[in-house]
């Protein structure tokens, strides 16, 4: 019996929404498709251009990829990864990622725009990459900056409700 969240059954129900000439069949993959990723909390458009299925090794939770995103052959991409377009008319990096071959992603990392990704290039755990990335390279985030202060500060949290309240009171 299949199980019906693997990656086999994505890839099932991705190539039958691409390509099933008969249309009422058609829309009936595209929503056990987009009911699978709804399940996941994923976005991973039919219409990207995978040259062989990704790995995922924690599945596809909060994998986000655009539809004129390109992956390239044998790429892994660990959970809450974003490989996003960048459409807005002025910037300089306007369009979609290009992944080369064997790519790992780590957990929490965004690609976004128009990127060029090198072959064999890892790319670390929340790095943001909005610039091309030459083959055999890793990425990873700058350390990260202590600021220190002079008083304690609470965190605590609040509810919305008990803020308006709270805000009410003081008004």
């Amino acid at each position: 019996m299949r199980r019906k969240e693997g990656i086999a059954y994505f890839c099932h129900l991705r190539e039958k929404a691409m390509h099933c000439r008969f249309y009422p069949i058609r829309r009936y993959y595209y929503a056990r498709y987009w009911a699978l990723m709804r399940k996941n909390g994923a976005w991973i458009e039919p219409g990207c251009q995978m040259d062989s299925i990704p790995a995922f090794p924690h599945g596809f939770q909060g994998i986000f990829i655009s539809e004129g995103a390109r992956i390239g052959k044998d790429c892994v991409i660990l959970h809450q990864v974003t490989i996003g377009s960048n459409t807005l008319p002025d910037s300089p990096g306007r369009g979609c990622p290009t992944l080369g071959d064997n790519v790992f992603i780590g957990c929490g990392a965004k690609i976004i725009g128009n990127v060029h990704i090198g072959n064999n290039v890892r790319i670390g755990a929340n790095c943001v990459v909005t610039h091309d990335i030459p083959d055999n390279a890793t990425v990873v985030m700058e350390r990260p900056r202590i600021l220190l202060r002079q008083e304690a500060r609470s965190n605590r949290y609040v509810r919305y409700d008990e803020m308006a309240a709270s805000m009410e009171e003081t008004c």
